[in-house]
């Protein structure tokens, strides 16, 4: 499972909106819906809330990322 994949079944899980988890993560829905869609990926310290929240491990939340893609986005 990609990231975003991995992103949008731990939100619907919890049954959060991307406007509330943005909120959680003082971020905009906008923030979470590019996150979701792959147009960006999180910082380290929005990488670090989100497991926090989520209650994951880093290495249970982005495991699957496929980091040459982020290069290649970046």
């Amino acid at each position: 499972m990609n990231f975003n994949e991995k992103l949008i079944s731990l939100r619907k899980s919890k049954g959060l909106s991307q406007e509330e988890l943005g909120n959680e993560l003082k971020v905009s829905r906008q923030t979470i819906s590019k996150w979701e869609s792959c147009q960006s990926y999180p910082d380290f310290q929005r990488l670090v809330l989100l497991s926090d929240y989520f209650g994951l491990s880093l290495d249970e939340l982005v495991k699957d990322i496929d980091v040459q893609e982020v290069r290649e986005k970046i």
